[in-house]
Parts: structure tokens; C-alpha cells; sequence
């Protein structure tokens, strides 16, 4: 009963406070001339407000700090009951990640120096215990990753990061998936025995549902690097303190579904641009999303399509968790992206 009040209360909180803060994010930044402004390699046509993050961040963590707060005061229970450290350490990082990314969207931090601010934070956040330690591999069995699991750690939370910033690239597309996702990780871990990662993803799917108010097409505010490194940094953190923890190879296999959709779109990205002798960091237009707008499909349509995409991913993640009767979810969400396919096609052909 507790914890079924404490989800619904901290989804409500974060949702209540994204909406009615940012108002306020916009007027200050239009006042400060904090804007993404239009190129030719981005979609928006006139300079958008990229603060977003600032109330997803604060939505999230206001939200998980009123109910820890309720639940030390009123339920009887200590803070550190429902948020255990490495839980704690990971909001930490979150937080870190988001003064990383709001640094750099107002005065534009170089490469190396962001790049350098990100791998020292994920390191510190891997000695506080929060570690990939160990990979089951089907045939070999349980690997002990020893001394590699700092290198391995810091790729899987740099890269989810980097993936979440690189398919921020059409209205309410990164908020969107990213909600699907946060909601996918929330269902397994209440149903693996994670309550408090679950309470954290619900926290972070009600500030992005309210972001999405404002964000989706046609957007009237942009999350920014701060956002996008918050809301990555968070799955990633929350993915290895709830998901990869037991010694089975669905606990490797889990948070690489639920994440499906920006993480192959960033290693095919990657790849094409190596193939063509190009840096892997170069800006351009292979994304996913760039390649369905320019076969024909409408922006609100190709935004949708890819959420259809994320919702598939998540509904054979939590198959695979063996949750009961999931199977229905993912025969729902099966024919759903069968009927987007569909759609797609049609709208492909007559362009």
C-alpha cells in the first residue's frame, strides 16, 4: 500500500511541477536570450527556448525528495530505507550530468573538457559502488569483469547519455522515448523487487509526460544537454542499480531492450560515419529519424512511429523479465507497429 501510494504521488508531484514551471524557465531564458537557433543541419524554423532540462531535473528530484520526506515523517520508515545509497549516488551523478549539460548549453563547453567532466563523474559514481561487476554470456556462463568493469561501467553511462543527446533531434522525440522507457524499467523493477528504482523512474516518466505538454510538435521549449544528460545518466545509473545486478543472462539482456531504440541508432550512426572517414562525432543527418523524414514521413507522424518502436522494445523487455501475462503487451504492441509500418509505407509510396 505504501509504495503503490508513493508512485502515484511522486508521478503526480513531477508532472504537477514540469508543467507549471516551465512557463517560467521560458520567460527567463527569453529574457537572458538563451535559445537553439535555426541551421541547416536542425528542423525548427525559429529560435527556441533549449532550457527545458531545468524543470525536468528539479521536477524529478523535488518529486523524490517530498515523498522521501513523507515517508520518513508520517510512514514510520527511515529515507535511507527507500532510497538506499547507490540510489542516492545516482541522483548525485544525474545531478552532476545536468550541471554538465546546462553548462554547456550556456556558454559551450569544448569536446574534450565535457568529455573529460562526464568520464570523471561516472567514475567517481562507479566507486561509490554503482557497477557493472559481472556479464553472463550464453555457452560461456558468468564472467567476472575484475579490473574492466571501470572501463565498461563508464561506456554503458557515457553511452546512454550520449545516445538520449543524439536522438533529441525532432519535437517530443527524446522525451517521449524516454518516458517509454523510464516506464519500461519501472514495471520491471517492481516486479523484480526494485521498488526504489521504480520510484525513481516514475519520478523521471511524470517530468517528462509534463515536458512533453510543451515539447511535443510544434515545440515551444527544447530540453537542452542538460536535460538530455540528465534524463540519460538517470536509465543508465537506475538500469545497473535494478536491472544488471543478478547473475542471469536476461539482467544483460534487459536494459539493452528497453534502451533499444537510441542506442542502435547511435552505433549505426557511428559506424557510417567511421565507414565514410568521418569522426564519429561529426553532426549530420543519418540519424533514424532524418532517414524516415526524408523517405516522405510527416515530423508528428516519424515522432510517433519511433515511439511505436520504443513501446515494442519495452513490451519484450518486460516479457523477458517474465512478468505475468506481458505476452499480451507485446502482442498489443506487436500490431501496433505493424499498423505504423503499414502507414509508413503508404505514406512512403505517395512522396
Amino acid at each position: 500500500m505504501l509504495w503503490t501510494c508513493c508512485s502515484l504521488s511522486v508521478f503526480s508531484i513531477a508532472v504537477a511541477f514540469v508543467i507549471s514551471s516551465i512557463p517560467s524557465v521560458n520567460r527567463f531564458a527569453l529574457k537572458h536570450h538563451k535559445f537553439d537557433l535555426p541551421s541547416a543541419r536542425k528542423m525548427h524554423q525559429r529560435p527556441i527556448v533549449r532550457l527545458g532540462g531545468v524543470s525536468i531535473c528539479f521536477g524529478t528530484l523535488l518529486a523524490l525528495g517530498l515523498i522521501g520526506l513523507f515517508v520518513d515523517l508520517v510512514a514510520e520508515s527511515s529515507f535511507s530505507a527507500v532510497f538506499p545509497s547507490k540510489v542516492l549516488w545516482v541522483l548525485g551523478g544525474s545531478l552532476a550530468f545536468f550541471l554538465i549539460g546546462l553548462a554547456d548549453d550556456l556558454i559551450s563547453l569544448s569536446p574534450a573538457l565535457r568529455l573529460g567532466l562526464q568520464t570523471s563523474v561516472a567514475g567517481l559514481v562507479w566507486l561509490a559502488g554503482v557497477r557493472i561487476d559481472f556479464l553472463t554470456l550464453p555457452g560461456i556462463g558468468l564472467i567476472q569483469l575484475g579490473w574492466l568493469s571501470l572501463p565498461i561501467t563508464i561506456l554503458w553511462l557515457a553511452g546512454v547519455v550520449n545516445a538520449i543527446n543524439w536522438i533529441d533531434g525532432l519535437d517530443g522525440l527524446a522525451s517521449g522515448v524516454s518516458c517509454i522507457a523510464a516506464v519500461s524499467v519501472a514495471i520491471v523493477s517492481f516486479a523484480t523487487g526494485h521498488p526504489e528504482v521504480a520510484l525513481v523512474m516514475l519520478a523521471l516518466s511524470g517530468s517528462l509526460l509534463g515536458f512533453l505538454y510543451y515539447n511535443f510538435n510544434p515545440a515551444r521549449i527544447f530540453m537542452g544537454d542538460g536535460g538530455s544528460y540528465f534524463i540519460g545518466f538517470t536509465l543508465a545509473g537506475m538500469s545497473i542499480v535494478g536491472l544488471v545486478k543478478s547473475a542471469t543472462l536476461t539482467a544483460i539482456v534487459l536494459p539493452f531492450l528497453i534502451l533499444a531504440v537510441p542506442l542502435l541508432d547511435m552505433v549505426a550512426v557511428i559506424l557510417m560515419r567511421l565507414k565514410n572517414g568521418q569522426s564519429p562525432m561529426a553532426a549530420d543527418k543519418r540519424h533514424l529519424h532524418h532517414r524516415l523524414l526524408n523517405i516522405g514521413l510527416p515530423h508528428r507522424f516519424t515522432v510517433l512511429f519511433i515511439y511505436t518502436l520504443a513501446f515494442w522494445t519495452g513490451s519484450l523487455a518486460i516479457a523477458v523479465a517474465g512478468i505475468p501475462n506481458s505476452i499480451f503487451g507485446v502482442l498489443g504492441a506487436t500490431l501496433l507497429l505493424g499498423c505504423s509500418s503499414w502507414r509508413a509505407w503508404n505514406l512512403a509510396q505517395q512522396n
